[in-house]
């Protein structure tokens, strides 16, 4: 079905102008060329065509606009005309003339005529001919229904469309217009018009997507226009993209697979502690296990919250995908020691993937919720807070910044799980039912089936398969089917674990059973994310029933099977292996019904079977493929005759498919009488075709291939194609794939626009922006197309849950999609490119994740080569990218369509280099479809060609041809202008190459010659393919050229050139009868990115034309001009034409000296000199005599000249080499670097109009960075910078700053702390005593952590204002579709907002305290990041020799740097202007290097203070570390080994250490951390170095950091010899500045800049002086504002720097927190280094005095008296340190749970007020060498127990009081309640560490059987802290011993009636009670002893009585 508008003509236009029209009809906008200079009346006669899906609706709009086309400004629009399509709907065929309406709706005098056709078709109808419709010159080869369709990217929704183009404008232009049009569309498709915005909008003032000039000329360009030779892109991949006919479709560049290479990767997880464990009086220990490996963490006795803070690390070496599914175990054991394993209380697992796709990789104190797997009815068994961090390489992870954590204790709102899983999971059922699988290979791995086979010949089915599923660390599996292809299992396997799993994949691997060992046959992964959908409208995981195609080795059945990972599912499968029916469900459990089986133990059930159709409706599908081209094939393969084999599932695959005797069907056409295999038995013989029995022909006869050049072949198919086709039965569900057709065609629309974006950001192409508007605009309506596509043929058979949930929820997105698309696409200004750009990515990854779809459906198609019928190599290619529907939107991308395909090894064989070269070149063409709509499949071939079917009888041909004879060939001569490649790479042991390339096109090679010793070669070189013939339509073959394919390689000497890259690119090609020239010739210089494997390696600057050979012969080509270049051999520069354009640059060189040379060839390096080259000019540095003594250059600045491009994104790369000069004029390579850009050298002499407005412009920027001496003439006037006394800049008010030519004054707000001392503050009633720090007490820890709290701050606003930016653009994105959420989300939110007030205000009392501390600043980043590397000036360069490692990772980068070259380098175009040299004291010497100090050996003092190290990676068993610190530099090593710290992971070292050094010789400082150990030597653990050269000649000043303010005692004591005055001086001196002038007032003038501040100081005594050297450093702290020469200054700091280690490269060791001051020795020396050692913990003791408890619970029964008691006693100890608990003396036998005790506990412990951390060492067992501090927080914990006499107490209740902030305690017993402990309710809290002294009555919890915190006694208490000394000055005794006894409680009598009086008791308790009960017993005693003496007496008295006596 399609709607076509004809727009012919709109006339009475007024005044001369260019019009465009814009024709819109459901969304979708298409636009017309624009006329120029057209006066009244507007000729557009152009065609558009709308494929539509579902008929039109009588009340559908049709819409056209008019406007006048303006290149600058916005269109401006005429008019419109609107028009209801009924009467089309009725008539079908309609013309029409119309006027247009204004905005105003009002009607106007142009009119426009139309003629519309409306035309309804079912499926099966072929193209229809418009041959009544158009008229034209390409009228023959339209009427195969495809309309060709220029700029591609006109319509969103289609990409590189395919059958059926949508809207082609057909017009018949002349041929010059036209091949304008025609000529591809480049990277910068500027044509983005499918504006679907009501004309209302059109008014505002957004720049329109339409062709704007820049882009017009950028098309020009793109087509060789010769307008402007800057305007170069990076034609990278995209340059291929350009298709304009859609005959070919694009190749794919990345040539290695990536996934199954193994990788490093390391996780680390700290256990910080457990809370709320369930279960009485416990021994925890944590189990952390990750797959196979298990590591435990020591054990804590008799508590349920342990705190452990240990720190584990495992490391692997496997492929990304058996990582990540990976699972992590965390389990919780109580009471485990040497015999017994422990009794599991609850564990938590997760899968790696999961902490990979966290931010950072990362969970950072999360609290993971423990549940036990053998009972899940039982709820939460506790929490255990913990981080778990992966690292893969070359990732790092930034730490949060670990100073004094404050413990959060909100565990419900800091729980380990990702993002959008709700905290409360419910256990559910994994339910995974396997019913049946087809197709199975034929093999026995078992060696005695073979041998059998070979011996009986049976050959029965050897295969006994069954189906293991694995599923978050569980494994379950079906029964075995013996021998059988076709198993049938109908079971189910039944998982339970919690909802939502964390563990993302399911793996299911079908297995063949073995008594030797089982193999995979074939494994499937399934995403859960991609079977379910967490939103609000999302569905629980589902699956099927459906299909899952499973992939893995070639079929042969091999005793060895090299590919057999393939089978197990890692890497790309190579060959289909079988299909398995499968369905998933998921439901959650309700854990409080009683049937529920509590254990997760994994079931398996069986299940009935399901119906035959329940898949979908067996369709016969029909694959057809023409083989147009093989070249490039290996050299080893080129002996044997080859041929291709085609397979889609067994389909087609002759050498090993399974062969069914049921149906067997011969194979003609020459291909013997192999049986042919059917998968299903269903396609019975009597389905005879309308073409008679078609049989498939899988496979190309084999030919022999012919050399092409030494190294590739090809085979002769010249002007014959041949052809396959297959025809295979499936089930059909192509609208699965359908979806997932127009998605992925969204998507790579989507991608393209981006690179674009992308490319224009990179060369600086103007706007940007309005390619990214053009971009949304384009996603948003092909979002909306999709709604309407998609949302067809509902109830077809075989649609599952899944299939429908999907679509919703796929509908949903994209409409979500399309919705904020538009809103983005409003918001993209010109300076929010980058961030929106980053924000269309996720829409990206977001379609690519939608477009996945779960359930297979046609499996997909392999291309074998094969030899000698070996298997040699293959290509894939998904069934649905050449899956062919009626909707154009849905039909595959290379469907109909010629695609260039590379085939590449299978397996591990493609690995590495192996992979990289292509083993063939394919040009394929295939078509896919269901036999009933074949009717079309050879449509889309290049035309001219004619069919050759296979005879099969007499007179009968089989239906598709075997092969196509072209009758049509075209002669071309292609000209390749090679022009130059840059950052190639190094194949040589010498660090460089010696490159050449080889350019391949259609069965033609030529080679470059070959360049010695570089990596960016020159060629400019020409070469010319003659007589290229090509087949096909010539108008096709101009609109698509075949592609041409360009490698680089390195000759060597001996043996074969080795691969170093490769690239395509698509010629620009010119007919006969065309024109040579602009816009489109000559062709222009492009950049082509190069690849090896999948990893870049350089570009390739170069142009390519292809011209057409016409009957005149070659004559007609436009000339070869220039000169053959005869030095080089008869070989041709790039013409004039296509050469960039040159200019005079000069080039300086500052020479500054070389570091770190490393040997060559194990002689030192003595006397090094360096070549500079650029462009075949340079210049060598003087030499250096010895470069041991003195490693320097004597010249410093030498110049060259040299004629480079004026484009400078053309500039070729400057290469920098050092050569050693050996004895006898010998000379040897040391290394090389290449400069591959110069732009940053590049000196622009200033503008002299906007010179005053730049220098406002960088005083308000505040950094002006002129590194090489800028040339800004000094603004009249003053700016008058006014900085109040006392700068602690925190808060900065506006601050204003105007023209810097008038005088203005700069304001610094301060708050005013002075006011504020000794101000009590009310809070809540409280009074907090708020105590002013000491300043004797202060040290330079408390500027440490007062600094760390302000990074800290900062951080969190960070994050807060990204978090409010990320809201406020969801508000932005969001619409009716999000509103209902958004509103639930403010509700919840009113919560968090007062809590964040409170917090403030917290916040707001602490800072009081704080902001009278003097702070540093401390980074969490090395400081070169924060100052560019300290090359302000002096830049270093790495220089590289050796070849690179074949590995994709540019590991080998580091070890092949063999030395560093200092200097700097500067290019101007000559002449100079004047007033540079003119300047005063203008150095000619020393060229654009003004001011440069000398690089004489210089002597200074280097100071390192290391502060401390966090994270350190483990070294020993027991994981922990005893590291300390090893300092080298040049030869002096400090090994600080006899004050290591032991089993520390976070060591606070707290030392400074001094070493004198002589710059340069010894510069690069290595600061190491080593790990001591008793026996053997010690590991080192990570090492960072610093260059110090750079620091110390930077212009920041990076010698010794300046501090906040000046003092001249005290904690913040100035440190620098130079004071602040000094300092200023040499500055201002240094930078020719006029000053510094102090002035009364506390005013200081430099350059223009006047300021002003304090000038009075405090001496020690408290007297004040008269200073400026406050103002003289106010004046440095703003020291970038001052114009010209002006940067931003070190201030005094601590950086972090991340330790690393050459074993482990890339990986993150841990982190060091240091900093390095230097003073030269020529200058006073500095002071004694700053005392940093660490705070020692204060020595403190603890008195809890336990008075009384009350309501405790009762435990015991007695004996007797059936009454409760408890016999109570109450037990204490500090965390940490439970070896030393004390307990209460016993309150027996209390009836009412009230307890007195009146008994004292004393603690005494070291404190570390600082990190509020208790500080205890204890050696960890017997056998440790010496003890262990541990940190630990100040937590009291009290328990009540009962005691019994015989068996053990028993525990009834506990509190933990953090002694920082516990809650008050209450006055009474009565107000003393549960929510004391449980923190609903916020309580104010107390510290211990202020109050001193505080009493009151605490709760004591414990929990019940239901999980439940209950109250089980009170107990009043009294806490009293004193310091070491003050305890000493007024002891006391334990318990209630002297010193200061207490009084003995007055316990009541019950309790000690026994001892008084017992038979007092017993009456009262006995006799009282049980009086009946006790006389009943002694009556039945009677009677019993009585029948007792009875019996005894009996026997005597019968004797007696017989004998008579």
């Amino acid at each position: 079905m399609a709607l076509i508008v004809h727009l012919k003509t709109v006339t009475d236009l007024r005044g001369k102008g260019d019009r465009i029209a814009k024709v819109a009809f459901r969304g979708l906008s298409f636009y017309t060329r624009v006329l120029e200079n057209c006066e009244d009346e507007a000729r557009f006669d152009e065609t558009f065509r709308w494929p539509i899906a579902s008929n039109i609706d009588g009340n559908e709009m049709l819409e056209i606009q008019v406007f006048n086309y303006s290149k600058v400004f916005t269109n401006r629009l005429i008019g419109t005309f609107r028009m209801v399509l009924q009467k089309v709907v009725e008539e079908a065929q309609l013309e029409v003339t119309d006027t247009l309406i204004d905005d105003n709706n009002s009607s106007i005098r142009t009119s426009v005529t139309i003629e519309i056709k409306y035309q309804t078709m079912d499926g099966t109808v072929g193209a229809w001919n418009d041959g009544e419709f158009l008229e034209g010159p390409n009228q023959h080869s339209e009427n195969d229904g495809s309309f060709h369709f220029e700029t591609d990217s006109l319509l969103s929704g289609h990409s590189q469309s395919s059958g059926v183009s949508p809207g082609r404008s057909h017009q018949s232009l002349h041929s010059g217009e036209r091949t304008f049009r025609k000529a591809g569309k480049g990277v910068f498709s500027a044509m983005k018009l499918s504006k679907t915005r009501p004309p209302k909008e059109d008014k505002n003032k957004d720049e329109p997507a339409v062709l704007e000039t820049e882009d017009l000329d950028r098309k020009a360009i793109r087509l060789g226009g010769g307008l402007d030779p800057d305007t170069i892109s990076l034609a990278s991949v995209t340059a291929l993209t350009t298709n304009v006919s859609n005959k070919r479709s694009k190749p794919d560049i990345k040539m290695e697979p990536s996934a199954g290479r193994p990788m490093d990767y390391q996780v680390s997880i700290t256990i910080i502690e457990a809370r709320q464990l369930v279960g009485l009086n416990m021994d925890p220990v944590i189990c952390v296990e990750i797959g196979d490996d298990k590591k435990y963490t020591s054990t804590k006795e008799s508590t349920n919250c342990p705190y452990y803070n240990e720190y584990f690390v495992f490391e692997f070496h496997v492929p990304p995908d058996v990582m990540f599914d990976k699972i992590i175990k965390l389990s919780v054991i109580h009471s485990k020691n040497l015999l017994r394993s422990g009794t599991l209380v609850g564990s938590f697992k997760l899968d790696v993937g999961t902490v990979y796709s966290q931010a950072e990789h990362q969970f950072y104190h999360k609290w993971a919720i423990l549940s036990d797997p053998d009972d899940i009815t039982a709820g939460v068994k506790g929490y255990l807070k913990c981080d778990i961090a992966v690292v893969g390489k070359g990732d790092n992870i930034k730490t949060p910044h670990k100073a004094n954590e404050k413990d959060d204790d909100d565990i419900e709102g800091n729980l380990l799980l990702p993002d959008g899983v709700p905290s409360e999971r419910q256990w559910a059922r994994f339910y995974v039912k396997i019913y049946k699988a087809e197709g199975l290979p034929r093999m026995n791995t078992s060696i005695m089936a073979n041998v059998k086979k070979a011996l009986i010949g049976e050959n029965k089915d050897l295969v006994d398969p069954y189906v293991q599923v694995q599923f978050a660390g569980q494994k379950g599996k079906t029964s075995v089917q013996k021998s059988s292809y076709e198993p049938t299992w109908n079971e189910q396997i039944i998982f339970t674990d919690m909802f939502p799993p964390l563990c993302k994949r399911m793996k299911i691997q079908i297995r063949d059973s073995d008594k030797v060992n089982d193999v995979a046959i074939g494994t499937h992964f399934v995403d859960l994310r991609k079977i379910s959908n967490e939103g609000d409208k999302g569905f629980l995981p589902t699956l099927g029933p459906a299909w899952v195609n499973m992939y893995g080795s070639t079929r042969n059945y091999t005793l060895m099977d090299e590919h057999q990972d393939l089978n197990e599912g890692l890497g790309e499968g190579v060959s289909f292996r079988a299909r398995l029916l499968l369905s998933i469900a998921v439901e959650i459990l309700d854990t409080s019904s009683t049937d529920i089986t509590s254990s997760t133990e994994v079931q398996v059930e069986a299940v009935p079977q399901v119906s035959e159709n329940c898949t979908g409706k067996m369709e016969e599908f029909f694959l057809f493929g023409a083989f147009l081209e093989a070249t490039m094939i290996d050299r080893k393969i080129g002996d044997k005759p080859i041929n291709f084999e085609v397979t889609i599932g067994n389909y087609g695959n002759q050498l090993d498919g399974i062969t069914k005797p049921n149906i067997t069907k011969k194979k003609e056409g020459g291909e013997g009488d192999e049986e042919e295999s059917e998968l299903l038995q269903n396609s019975s013989e009597d389905e005879a075709d309308d073409d008679g029995d078609m049989v498939s022909v899988s496979a190309t006869p084999p030919m022999k291939p012919v050399v092409t050049e030494r190294n590739y072949f090809h085979l002769p198919y010249f002007e014959k194609k041949p052809c396959i086709y297959i025809k295979s039965w499936w089930q059909d569900q192509r609208r699965r794939l359908y979806n997932a057709i127009i998605m992925d065609k969204i998507a790579d629309k989507l991608e393209e626009g981006l690179n674009d974006v992308n490319e224009m950001i990179k060369t600086e192409k103007p706007y940007p922006e309005r390619r990214l508007r053009g971009v949304l605009e384009e996603l948003s309506s092909g979002c909306s197309r999709f709604v309407t596509l998609a949302n067809k043929d509902q109830n077809q058979p075989g649609r599952t849950k899944l299939d429908r949930e999907r679509l919703k929820s796929c509908m949903r997105e994209m409409e979500n999609m399309a919705q904020q698309a538009k809103t983005l696409r409003s918001q993209v200004k010109k300076n929010t490119v980058k961030d929106k750009l980053k924000l269309v990515m996720n829409f990206l990854q977001k379609l690519r994740f939608l477009a996945d779809e779960p359930q297979h459906s046609i499996p997909e198609v392999f291309i074998w080569m094969m030899s000698n019928n070996k298997r040699i190599a293959y290509a894939r290619i998904p069934s649905k990218d050449i899956l062919y529907s009626i909707v154009d939107e849905e039909t595959g991308k290379d469907c109909g369509k010629v695609k260039t395909v590379f085939l590449k090894l299978p397996g591990k064989r493609g690995f590495g280099p192996a992979g990289w070269t292509v083993q063939a070149k394919m040009e394929v063409y295939m078509w896919l479809g269901l036999n009933k709509q074949r009717k079309d499949f050879l449509n889309g071939l290049p035309s001219g060609f004619e069919e050759n079917k296979a005879v099969k009888g007499p007179g009968l041909q089989s239906f598709p041809p075997i092969s196509l004879t072209y009758i049509k060939k075209q002669l071309f001569q292609l000209r390749v202008h090679m022009y130059q490649a840059r950052s190639l790479f190094a194949a040589d042991s010498s660090g460089l190459s010696d490159p050449f390339a080889r350019v391949f096109f259609s069965s033609h090679s030529q080679c470059t010659e070959v360049l010695n010793e570089t990596l960016c070669p020159t060629w400019d070189q020409l070469l010319v393919f003659d007589d290229v013939e090509l087949y096909g339509e010539v108008q096709e073959l101009r609109d698509d050229p075949p592609i041409i394919v360009i490698e680089i390689y390195d000759q060597d000497t001996v043996g074969k050139a080795e691969f170093m890259g490769r690239t395509f690119a698509k010629p620009v090609v010119k007919m006969s009868d065309e024109k040579y020239c602009t816009p489109r010739f000559p062709p222009q210089l492009e950049y082509y990115q190069i690849y090896r494997g999948n990893a870049t390696a350089g570009d390739l600057l170069a142009a390519f034309e292809l011209l057409q050979i016409g009957p005149a012969g070659k004559s007609d080509l436009p000339a070869i001009d220039g000169p053959t270049d005869m030095e080089r051999g008869p070989i041709l520069p790039v013409p004039l034409g296509i050469r960039p354009v040159l200019s005079k640059y000069r080039v300086e060189i500052l020479f500054w000296g070389l570091r770190d040379l490393k040997r060559v060839n194990l002689a030192q390096v003595d006397r090094p000199r360096v070549d500079i080259e650029c462009a075949g000019k340079g210049v060598q540095s003087a030499l250096i005599q010895n470069y041991k003594k003195n490693p320097n250059f004597s010249t410093l600045v030498k110049w060259f000249e040299v004629d480079l491009p004026e484009n400078e994104l053309l500039h070729p790369p400057l290469n920098v080499r050092v050569v050693d000069c050996r004895a006898f004029g010998r000379y040897t390579l040391v290394g090389s670097h290449a400069v591959s850009s110069l732009r940053k050298f590049i000196y622009r002499p200033p503008d002299k109009k906007s010179q005053n407005w730049n220098t406002t412009v960088k005083l308000i920027n505040g950094y002006m960075n002129l590194a090489n001496g800028g040339t800004h003439s000094r603004p009249t006037g003053e700016i008058l910078v006014n900085v109040e006394p006392e700068v602690p800049v925190k808060k900065m008010d506006t601050v204003v700053k105007l023209d810097a030519g008038s005088d203005a004054v700069v304001k610094v707000d301060v708050t005013d702390e002075e006011k504020d001392k000794k101000k009590k503050k009310k809070k809540g009633g409280e009074e907090i005593e708020e105590e002013e720090p000491d300043e004797s007490m202060l040290d330079w820890w408390s500027k440490y952590f007062a600094s760390i709290e302000t990074l800290k701050e900062h951080l969190r606003q960070q994050e807060a204002a990204a978090a409010e930016a990320e809201e406020k653009d969801d508000l932005d994105t969001a619409d009716g579709s999000k509103g209902q959420q958004s509103k639930g989300k403010e509700k919840a939110k009113p919560s968090k907002e007062d809590k964040k007030k409170k917090q403030q205000i917290n916040e707001a009392l602490d800072k009081k305290n704080k902001q009278k501390i003097d702070e540093l600043k401390v980074y969490d980043k090395e400081l070169e990041i924060e100052f560019d590397n300290f090359e302000d000036w002096l830049h270093t360069f790495n220089l590289y020799r050796g070849k690179i490692g074949d590995d994709d990772d540019n590991t080998a980068d580091e070890d092949r740097i063999v030395g560093r070259f200092k200097g700097s380098m500067c290019v101007y175009k000559m002449p100079l202007p004047e007033d540079v040299t003119k300047e005063a004291g203008f150095d000619p010497n020393f060229g654009m290097f003004q001011g440069i100090p000398s690089n004489d050996p210089i002597n200074v003092l280097v100071r390192v203070y290391v502060v401390r190290a966090t994270d350190l990676h483990p070294a020993d068993i027991n994981g922990k570390a005893d590291p300390y610190i090893v300092i080298k530099l040049g030869k002096t090593e400090i090994k600080d080994k006899e004050n290591y710290i032991s089993k520390q992971l976070n060591p606070v070292f707290g030392k400074s250490f001094d070493i004198e050094a002589t710059f340069p010789m010894e510069s690069m400082l290595t600061v190491s951390i080593f790990d001591w150990d008793l026996v053997g030597t010690d590991d080192l653990i990570g090492e960072t170095k610093i260059d110090l050269e750079n620091r110390y000649y930077s212009k920041h000043r990076a010698t010794c950091g300046i501090s906040q303010t000046y003092a001249i005692h005290g904690y913040n004591m100035w440190r620098d010899p130079m004071k602040p005055t000094q300092i200023l001086s040499k500055l201002s001196k240094d930078g020719k500045l006029d000053g510094p002038h102090f002035g009364p007032g506390g005013r200081v003038k430099v350059a223009n800049r006047v300021f002003t501040g304090s000038i009075e100081i405090e001496d020690e005594n408290g007297q004040k002086k008269q200073t400026d050297e406050h103002l003289a450093l106010t004046v440095l702290h703003h020291w970038e504002e001052i114009p010209r020469a002006g940067c931003k200054l070190v201030t005094e700091h601590v950086e972090t720097r991340p330790l690393l280690n050459p074993e482990k490269p890339g990986i993150e060791q841990g982190r060091i927190e240091m900093w390095v001051d230097m003073f030269p020795m020529d200058m006073p020396a500095p002071g004694a280094a700053i005392d940093i050692s660490p705070r020692k913990p204060k020595r403190y003791e603890l008195r809890v005095i336990i008075w009384n408890t009350d309501e405790v619970i009762l435990e015991d029964d007695d004996y007797f008296t059936g009454e409760k008691s408890s016999d109570i006693f109450v037990r204490g100890w500090l965390k940490g340190q439970q070896e030393d608990k004390q307990d209460t003396d016993v309150h027996y036998h209390s009836l009412t749970g009230e307890g007195n005790f009146n008994w004292r506990f004393i603690f005494p412990f070291d404190y570390l007020m600082a990190e509020e951390k208790i500080v205890i060492s204890k050696k960890e067992s017997m056998f440790s060498w010496d003890e262990t501090e541990y940190k630990i927080p100040a937590r009291l914990t009290l328990q009540v127990w009962d005691a019994d006499h015989f068996s053990a107490d028993d525990f009834l209740g506990a509190i933990e009081l953090d002694l920082n902030r516990f809650p008050r305690g209450a006055k009474t017993s009565k107000q003393c309640s549960i929510d004391m402990v449980t923190s609903e309710v916020e309580l104010p809290t107390v510290s211990i560490f202020k109050q001193k002294r505080v009493k009151g009555w605490w709760p004591f919890v414990a929990r019940n059987e239901n999980d439940e915190l209950e109250l089980t006694g009170k107990v009043e208490a009294e806490l009293h802290l004193l310091t070491a000394e003050e305890a000493e000055k007024s002891p006391a005794g334990l318990a209630r011993n002297e010193p200061d006894p207490l009084e003995k409680p007055n316990r009541p009598d019950t309790s000690f009636i026994w001892f008084m009086n017992p038979l007092k008791s017993i009456r009262y308790f006995i006799w009282h009670n049980y009086r009946w009960l006790l006389l009943k017993i002694l009556a039945l005693i009677l009677i019993l002893l009585m029948v007792g003496l009875f019996i005894y007496s009996l026997p005597g008295y019968l004797v007696k009585k017989i004998l008579g006596a």
